[in-house]
């Protein structure tokens, strides 16, 4: 599926279509995306995930930003806790680790790939952009580049498309009932 332009309305239904998770920004969404990033975001259209209080933990951007520049990312980590952790496991060598396993395990390695997939089509909804063409994000199809993005695409479309991200989160002991925001 190719889509040229960007829908003109960004409706709770086309979310849902990118992400399980995702829902429209709420009345405090982007002032608190703001305090959390240090910065206002750019090309912001929705939430992807939220803390079990309701915060944004995820945002879902647009893949051309206002100004013209291509942006991959469409799902970006923004809950302070998250951010922190997953910073911490690259630290720790966790993508080395992660690489290693997806040389050694086919299966992994195969969902890591279809994972790719996965978010290209999702990001496809919000409008084609061709210098993004074959280009996801977090070193997909083939290594494990950024924890953060990885994890902010399984925290949006839920436990099973991204295995890396999945697993990351469990790393972290990521509990999705529990508030998140005082850690």
């Amino acid at each position: 599926m190719v889509h040229s332009d960007p829908p003109a309305a960004i409706t709770p239904e086309l979310l849902r279509r990118i992400a399980t998770n995702a829902t429209p920004l709420r009345e405090g969404d982007k002032a608190a995306i703001e305090e959390f990033l240090g910065r206002t975001p750019r090309g912001l259209v929705g939430v992807g995930a939220r803390c079990a209080c309701g915060a944004p933990a995820v945002t879902v951007t647009l893949p051309r930003l206002p100004e013209g520049s291509p942006f991959p990312t469409l799902f970006y980590l923004c809950l302070p806790y998250l951010v922190r952790e997953m910073s911490r496991l690259e630290a720790e060598g966790e993508m080395t680790r992660l690489n290693d396993a997806l040389a050694e395990d086919e299966d992994l390695a195969a969902r890591h790939v279809s994972a790719h997939a996965s978010y290209i089509e999702r990001r496809e909804f919000l409008g084609h952009v061709p210098e993004l063409e074959g280009v996801s994000a977090g070193g997909m199809p083939t290594r494990v580049k950024c924890l953060h993005a990885l994890a902010g695409f399984s925290l949006s479309v839920g436990i099973g498309v991204c295995p890396i991200g999945d697993r990351a989160l469990e790393l972290i002991g990521w509990d999705p009932h529990a508030c998140h925001c005082e850690q």
